[in-house]
């Protein structure tokens, strides 16, 4: 939600990432994690991505409704919260994934090494 708005938002406003990233004093590859949704600026950075995009913190969050000031920092914390917990879940459902994958792996590896070993195989000669 918060990296198409973002990006939704900068191309409206013709903006480059080089720019919008000169101009928050962050690297361009920063603005493509935020944009691909892999990291998510901090709050202050958000307020200070709203200020260059000329648009309410709110409207990047994906609400359209005008809160007062002391909730908008409540809200954006919250929402921030929300996004990090799920950035923290798909990490951790890529990392489980990662290590199946690998164990997979190796238990094949380990079945094909012990077939040979039992079919006497050529293969593991070392007779050159």
């Amino acid at each position: 939600m918060l990296n198409e708005n973002i990006k939704a938002i900068r191309k409206s406003k013709g903006l480059s990432q080089e720019e919008i990233a000169i101009k928050l004093n962050v690297v361009r590859q920063t603005i493509s994690k935020w944009e691909q949704g892999l990291s998510v600026p901090d709050s202050d950075m958000l307020i200070s991505i709203s200020e260059v995009l000329e648009t309410p913190v709110s409207t990047l969050l994906g609400e359209t409704v005008m809160v007062s000031k002391v909730d908008d920092v409540k809200a954006i914390s919250e929402k921030l919260e929300i996004i990090n917990l799920q950035l923290a879940q798909r990490k951790t459902a890529r990392r489980k994934l990662l290590y199946w994958l690998f164990i997979s792996m190796c238990t094949v590896i380990a079945i094909i090494s012990a077939v040979f070993i039992i079919l006497n195989s050529p293969y593991l000669g070392w007779d050159y």
